[in-house]
């Protein structure tokens, strides 16, 4: 039977399978602040007594924002290395997102707890994305 695979790059399967998992999880996060902005803005540590979710379709984009990467995720686990551009601006989102988060905290205007947040949504993925990015270019250069 011949191969599905336009691409004339390989993989490891375990790439996919982070990718797929990155799909699921942040589908899943981005419908649970859509569908409960109000709950998931409190789980997540930003709630502030004095100052609750006071626009809850701000956080309901956010929401729609997450879920929208993880599409891209599980289009990018079909092949990796040569949709790597999906996988480097999620990673973008997953180290920017973290730092814009702590410069809050910094600031004084998110709790620190809200860090907890960016370990399942962020730190978790890094490493793997890392992994996948550079085998992505030394693909790359092997083609050229």
């Amino acid at each position: 039977m011949e191969s599905l695979k336009t691409s004339p790059h390989s993989h490891p399967r375990w790439m996919s399978a982070v990718l797929i998992l990155a799909g699921i999880y942040n589908i899943a996060w981005g419908m649970w602040s859509i569908f409960f902005p109000t709950l998931s803005f409190a789980y997540s540590g930003l709630e502030i007594p004095d100052r609750p979710l006071n626009y809850p379709h701000l956080w309901q984009c956010i929401g729609m924002i997450v879920g929208v990467y993880g599409v891209g995720y599980l289009i990018a686990a079909r092949d990796p290395v040569r949709l790597w551009s999906l996988v480097f601006v999620g990673f973008l989102g997953k180290f920017f997102g973290p730092l814009g988060l702590a410069f809050g905290v910094f600031d004084k205007q998110m709790p620190a707890r809200a860090l907890l947040t960016i370990i399942p949504n962020d730190l978790i993925w890094w490493l793997p994305f890392v992994l996948i990015l550079r085998h992505a270019h030394r693909e790359g250069r092997a083609i050229t």
